[in-house]
């Protein structure tokens, strides 16, 4: 790929307070999509409050794109119900990834490194810190689903440069 930039890796920890779409329960997965790119979670039997702990991987080429995830109640007998959707941006992550040479080796794990509010732009239910852990820059996201009653997902965002890749 000529035009990749990186790698983004999404490690989807879990979601809180799903809707219910079975009789007293779910079984939730994700689907990731970012451009013509598509990614999903395994699917965790009978939970609202599912733990995925998945690793996705999506190639990026162009940092604009939003993140859209769709959560799915996973039904054997109809098709797969809808448990909300949201979108998010990676822009402000890649502006941080930007600055890391700057602060390679200095800070001590924990250390927030920029701040993003929740606001009508973006999905987030509370704020959003990217932070120096370990060497890397991560960035820790509670995301609000719309068009659904109730519920969130936890992801967390890393980096992965690409030797031979344009860089961001």
């Amino acid at each position: 790929m000529e035009n990749l930039l990186g790698l983004l890796r999404i490690h989807v920890k879990r979601g809180v307070n799903l809707a219910i779409r079975d009789i007293a329960s779910s079984d939730p997965y994700i689907v990731f999509n970012f451009g013509n790119k598509k990614l999903k979670t395994h699917v965790v039997k009978q939970s609202v409050n599912p733990e995925w702990n998945d690793d996705l991987t999506l190639s990026v080429t162009d940092p604009n794109l939003p993140v859209k995830l769709t959560v799915y109640d996973k039904d054997i007998l109809s098709a797969d119900d809808k448990m909300g959707e949201a979108e998010f941006s990676i822009a402000p992550y890649l502006e941080a990834i930007k600055f890391r040479h700057k602060i390679k080796g200095g800070l001590p794990n924990g250390t927030i490194i920029m701040k993003i509010q929740p606001n009508r732009q973006n999905c987030l239910s509370e704020e959003s810190h990217i932070v120096w852990n370990q060497g890397k820059l991560l960035q820790n996201m509670f995301i609000r689903l719309q068009n659904v009653e109730c519920g969130e997902v936890e992801l967390q965002l890393e980096w992965i440069d690409v030797p031979g890749s344009k860089g961001i």
